[in-house]
C-alpha cells in the first residue's frame, strides 16, 4: 500500500506568482507524468537521463508513481485543476538508509520559474522526516540549469567532477544560510502572487447594485472617485451603466479578463461568482461579502487554488494603493486615504477605518491599505513581504487578531524591522484559560507573554491601543531616533529633557517620561549656568527645566538650541500652555520649538494641554514637522517606544544558539518509546518518569541533581548513603505518575540527615500517599544559592516559548519571569537572565559573588534546542534551579510529551 504519511500536500506559488498543488505521486498520476515526459525536448531528456533512449520517459512514470515508502519518495507539482504536471522530484535510498540519490524532473516550458527549487524544498522535508541526512546526485557536467538549481537551494553543496558527471553530495541540515535563501525564494514568489491585486491593470466589481446603499456600489464609486489607472467593469444582470461604468450581465462576458474580482454577492452565491471569474482568467479575488459557513469558505479557498487566484477576504472592508501608477480604492471606506508611504494591514474594518481616519487628521499618507478580515490567504505575513518589496512604505503597520504562522511572521518582521518601523496593536487576550495549567511554566506561559516575546524579538512596536499607535507613528514618521546621528545607530539610554513655561505642567510631564521607563537626568552644572544666563530671571535651570511663563520665542529658542547642543539628552518635550502675555504680545514661544527642528537633529516633542486633538502635527515652515500631544503620557509613551526601536536597531540581529553535543537520537528514541506506551498520555497525564527525564535532560547538557529510585525502606536507605555519604543530608520525594506540584501535596521531605529519619520519613510518605504512591526519589540536600526557575511550553500557534526568572514556592506568587521564543539567539538569551526582576541577584547584588553565568546559559540553549527538536515535547517544568558562583543544577525536574506530529513553519505553502 502506498504510504503517504510523510507526504506534504499543499498549494505554492512559482517565482511568477502561479500557483502549483505539490503533493505525493499516485498511480492515477502515471499518465500526465508519463506526458511530461514525453514532450521533453531530446536535449532535456539527454540531460536527465544521460541519453536519448525511447524507454526512459515510461520507465520514468513507472518509477515515479510506484507505490512509496520511506526509502523512495515521489513529488509531483500540479499546475492549475491537475490538468498538467510540471515538475517531479524523487529520492530513493540504498544500503544506508540515511542517504539517497534525488533527481528532478521539469517540463518544457517551466524552466527557470522555480519548479525545480519548490519540489527540492518539499522533497527535502519530506526526507528529514524519514531520517534522511544526506542527499546525492548525479548529472551531466554541461547541465548547468540542474547544477544551479543544488547550488542556489542554501544547502552545502559538495562536488567531485568524474569523466563527464559531476557527483553532488548534500546534506540536509538546517541552517540559517538555507532558511535565509527559502525565504529569499517566497518573498519573490509572493510579491509577483500580489500584483493582479494590489497593482491591478483591470478591475471588475462583480454584485455593483443600482441602489445607493449597495457595498458593491459603494466600491464602484470609491475606485472611480480615486481616478483608477486601469480598466474598470461591474458585474450585475439587471443594469447597463452603474457609476458611470460599464456593466456586463455575467463575468463571462467581460471583454478582457480582470486581475482583480471584487465579490460583493450574498454569502450563497459567492463560490459560483469565484469560480465564474477563475474560469474567465481572473488572477485575484477580494470578497467583501460576509456571513460564509464553513462549506462555503472551504469551497472558495479551493476555487482560488484550482484557479491560482490569490484570496483576500472574505468579510472585509477592501484594499486600496495610492500610487500614482495605479490610484486604486477598492474599498466601501467613507474617506479616501491620502497618498503616501505607510502600509497599513487591518483584520477589523472598524479598525480600518479608524486607522485611515487618524492617518488622514495627522497628513499622514498610506501607500497601500489592506483589509485582510476572515484571512482565508492572503495574510499580514504577506502583507509585510510586499512592503518590503514594493520600493515605496516605509512605515508598517498592524491590527492582527491571529498569527497564522507566527514563526515565519517573526522572521519577516525582523527583517522587515530593520528596514522601517513595524508597529501593531496588542490588545492582550484573557489569561482565564491557562490559570488553572498544570506546571509552573503553563502558569507562566499567558498569551500575552507569548505575544510579547514575538513582537520584542522581531522588532515589533508593541502598542496597547489605536490611539496609542497614532501617538507613536506621529513621532516616528517626523523626527528621528533618540540617539540617531553621524555614524552606525546607537543605543540611547533615554534621557529626556523638559522644557516647559509652567512649572507644574512641566512637573507632570517629568513624572509621565519615568513612568514610562526614560528617565529626566540632573544637567551639567555647565549647561544649567548657560540655561541661567539666557532665560529670564526666576527661571528654574535644573530638569524639568521652568523657563516662567514670560519667556518669548527667541528665549525659548535659545534654550533649545543650548539643550539640543549639550549632548546631555537623546530627546526634548516641550510643555506650553497659553499665556495671556503671548497673547498680547504676539510673541508665541512655540514658533521657538516649529524653528528649532531645522537646526538640531535631537528628538523634539510638544505637549499643548489646550488642544483638542489627542496628537497632531505642527506646521513648519522648513525643516521637520513636531507631534503635539494634549497629554504628556502620550507624548511620554510614543518617546518610550522611540527608545526601544533606537535599542534594537543598535543591537547585533543576534545568532541561533545549540548545545555543543545534542543527542537528537536518543532524545527521539526516549519520546517515541513513551508514546508508544501512552498514546493519549496514559494515567501520568504525558509526564514522564525521573528516569525518563534525565535521560532526556541528559541529551541537551541539562544539569540535574543526582536521584536515585527507592521502593522500600532499605533502598531508600542505601540510596541516601550513597548519595551523600556519612553525615550527609537528603531529600525524599514522594512520586506518582501525574504528580506536578510535589511541595502543595506534602510530598517533599527535606533535610534528613541518618538511616532514623530517613526511614521515618519514607514511612510518612508511604502512609501519606498509600493509595497511589509508586516510589520515592531519593536526592541529595543541595546547599545554599539563588533559586530560579526555566521551562518550555510548546504553544501550538507560537511555538515553543523558554520562560526563565525567580523560582521556589513563591514562583507563581511572584510572576518574576521573562519569555523568548525558541529557537534562541545570544541576545535572546542575553534578555532571558537579565530581564527577570531577580536579575541583580546574579551578578553580585551588595557585594555577594556572580553566579555561574555561562552554565545559566547552556541551559536555556538545552531547553530551546529540546523543544525545537522534538515537537512532542509539551512542557518543561525546571524549578528549582540552584545557580551558584560553582555551577547550576535543576533541584527538581518535570517533562511533559504529548503525541504531536512537527510542522515546518518555514516551508514554503500556503494556507
Amino acid at each position: 500500500m502506498t504510504d503517504t504519511k510523510h507526504a506534504p500536500e499543499a498549494h505554492a506559488l512559482l517565482t511568477d506568482g502561479r500557483t502549483v498543488e505539490i503533493r505525493a505521486a499516485r498511480p492515477e498520476d502515471h499518465a500526465l507524468v508519463l506526458r511530461l515526459h514525453e514532450e521533453m525536448s531530446s536535449e532535456n531528456v539527454r540531460l536527465r537521463f544521460f541519453s536519448v533512449g525511447g524507454r526512459s520517459a515510461a520507465l520514468a512514470a513507472d518509477r515515479a508513481c510506484a507505490p512509496q515508502h520511506p526509502g523512495h519518495r515521489t513529488l509531483v507539482a500540479y499546475l492549475g485543476s491537475r490538468e498538467q504536471v510540471v515538475g517531479v522530484a524523487e529520492y530513493a535510498t540504498g544500503a544506508d538508509p540515511g542517504s539517497a540519490e534525488v533527481a528532478v524532473t521539469v517540463a518544457d516550458g517551466f524552466h527557470h520559474r522555480g519548479v525545480g527549487t519548490l519540489l527540492l524544498e518539499h522533497l527535502v522535508h519530506t526526507a528529514r522526516e524519514d531520517g534522511v541526512r544526506q542527499f546525492t546526485a548525479v548529472t551531466l557536467a554541461d547541465n548547468h540549469a540542474m547544477l544551479r538549481v543544488f547550488a542556489d537551494l542554501g544547502l552545502r553543496v559538495n562536488r567531485r567532477l568524474s569523466q563527464g558527471e559531476v557527483h553532488c553530495t548534500i546534506p540536509l541540515d538546517e541552517d540559517e544560510g538555507y532558511l535565509t535563501a527559502v525565504e529569499r525564494r517566497g518573498r519573490t514568489a509572493d510579491a509577483a502572487s500580489l500584483w493582479p491585486m494590489l497593482r491591478p491593470r483591470s478591475v471588475a466589481v462583480v454584485g455593483a447594485g443600482r441602489k445607493p446603499t449597495s457595498v458593491g456600489r459603494a466600491v464602484l464609486k470609491n475606485l472611480r472617485r480615486a481616478g483608477f489607472a486601469g480598466r474598470l467593469y461591474a458585474v450585475n444582470p439587471h443594469a447597463h451603466s452603474i457609476e458611470h461604468t460599464p456593466v456586463y450581465p455575467d463575468v463571462a462576458s467581460l471583454p478582457h479578463p480582470v486581475d482583480l474580482a471584487v465579490l460583493t454577492v450574498p454569502a450563497p452565491a459567492v463560490t459560483a461568482s469565484a469560480e465564474a471569474c477563475g474560469r474567465a482568467g481572473a488572477r485575484a479575488l477580494l470578497v467583501l461579502s460576509a456571513g460564509l459557513d464553513k462549506r462555503q469558505a472551504t469551497e472558495l479557498l479551493g476555487v482560488c487554488r484550482r484557479f491560482g487566484m490569490r484570496l483576500m477576504g472574505p468579510n472585509c472592508l477592501g484594499l486600496a494603493n495610492t500610487e500614482a501608477a495605479t490610484r486604486m480604492d477598492a474599498t466601501f471606506a467613507a474617506r479616501r486615504p491620502l497618498r503616501g508611504t505607510a502600509g497599513v494591514a487591518v483584520q477589523s474594518g472598524g479598525v480600518g477605518i479608524a486607522l485611515l481616519s487618524g492617518l488622514s487628521r495627522l497628513g499622514i499618507g498610506v501607500s497601500t491599505f489592506a483589509s485582510l478580515g476572515d484571512k482565508y490567504d492572503v495574510s499580514g505575513n504577506d502583507m509585510l513581504q510586499w512592503w518590503e518589496e514594493d520600493g515605496v512604505t516605509d512605515l508598517a503597520v498592524l491590527h492582527l487578531e491571529s498569527f497564522g504562522n507566527p514563526r515565519a511572521f517573526s522572521r519577516t518582521a525582523r527583517r522587515l524591522s530593520r528596514r522601517m518601523p513595524v508597529l501593531t496593536v496588542d490588545a492582550g487576550r484573557s489569561e482565564a484559560g491557562r490559570r488553572a495549567a498544570a506546571s509552573h511554566t503553563a502558569a507562566a506561559a499567558t498569551p500575552t507573554m507569548t505575544r510579547q516575546a514575538l513582537f520584542t524579538q522581531a522588532g515589533v512596536i508593541a502598542t496597547r491601543s489605536v490611539s496609542e499607535l497614532l501617538d507613536t507613528v506621529a513621532l516616528l514618521h517626523t523626527q528621528p531616533l533618540p540617539g540617531a546621528g553621524e555614524g552606525p545607530p546607537r543605543s540611547p539610554s533615554g534621557r529626556v529633557a523638559i522644557v516647559s513655561n509652567a512649572g507644574g505642567a512641566g512637573v507632570l510631564a517629568a513624572d509621565a517620561c519615568v513612568e514610562a521607563g526614560l528617565s529626566v537626568p540632573e544637567l551639567p552644572a555647565e549647561l544649567t549656568a548657560d540655561l541661567a544666563a539666557a532665560l529670564p530671571e526666576g527661571a528654574r535651570v535644573s530638569n524639568p527645566i521652568d523657563t516662567t511663563a514670560t519667556v518669548g520665542a527667541a528665549e525659548l529658542g535659545d534654550c533649545l538650541d543650548r539643550v539640543c547642543a549639550s549632548g546631555a539628552v537623546d530627546a526634548v518635550v516641550v510643555v506650553l500652555v497659553p499665556t495671556a502675555l503671548a497673547a498680547a504680545t504676539g510673541d508665541d514661544p512655540l514658533r521657538a520649538l516649529t524653528d528649532a527642528t531645522d537646526r538640531h537633529p535631537l528628538t523634539l516633542a510638544a505637549v499643548l494641554p489646550d488642544q483638542e486633538a489627542t496628537v497632531r502635527l505642527l506646521p513648519v515652515v522648513a525643516g521637520r514637522r513636531v507631534p503635539a500631544y494634549a497629554d504628556p503620557r502620550s507624548a511620554a509613551h510614543a518617546l518610550a517606544h522611540a527608545v526601544r526601536r533606537a535599542r534594537w536597531l543598535a543591537r547585533p540581529p543576534g545568532k541561533v544558539l545549540a548545545p555543543p553535543a545534542a543527542d537528537l537520537t536518543t532524545a527521539e528514541r526516549v519520546a517515541a518509546s513513551f508514546l508508544d506506551a501512552q498514546p493519549d498520555g496514559g494515567r501520568s497525564g504525558g509526564w514522564l518518569g525521573p528516569a525518563e527525564c534525565a535521560e532526556l535532560l541528559d541529551c541537551y547538557g541539562v544539569p540535574h541533581l543526582p536521584w536515585a529510585w527507592a521502593g522500600s525502606e532499605d533502598e531508600a536507605v542505601a540510596a541516601a548513603a550513597r548519595l551523600a555519604g556519612d553525615g550527609g543530608r537528603v531529600v525524599l520525594k514522594a512520586h506518582w505518575p501525574g504528580l506536578v506540584h510535589k511541595s502543595e501535596q506534602g510530598a517533599v521531605l527535606l533535610d534528613l540527615a541518618g538511616e532514623s529519619a530517613v526511614r521515618t520519613a519514607y514511612r510518612a510518605l508511604a502512609g501519606r500517599f498509600q493509595d497511589v504512591l509508586s516510589g520515592v526519589l531519593v536526592q541529595p540536600m543541595a546547599g545554599r544559592g539563588v533559586e530560579l526557575f526555566a521551562g518550555v511550553v510548546q504553544d501550538e500557534v507560537f511555538g515553543p516559548l523558554v520562560l526563565f526568572g525567580h523560582g521556589g514556592t513563591a514562583t507563581e506568587l511572584l510572576a518574576d519571569h521573562a519569555a523568548r521564543l525558541a529557537p534562541l539567539t545570544d541576545q535572546d538569551v542575553h534578555d532571558l537572565i537579565t530581564g527577570p526582576r531577580c536579575a541583580p541577584l546574579l551578578f553580585g547584588y551588595r557585594g555577594g559573588g556572580a553566579v555561574d553565568l555561562a552554565g545559566l546559559e547552556r541551559l536555556l540553549v538545552g531547553l530551546s534546542q529540546l523543544a525545537c527538536d522534538l515537537p512532542q515535547l509539551a512542557e518543561v517544568d525546571l524549578n528549582p534551579v540552584l545557580a551558584t558562583a560553582d555551577g547550576v543544577t535543576a533541584l527538581d525536574m518535570r517533562v511533559r510529551l504529548l503525541p504531536r506530529q512537527a510542522r515546518d513553519p518555514y516551508l514554503r505553502r500556503l494556507r
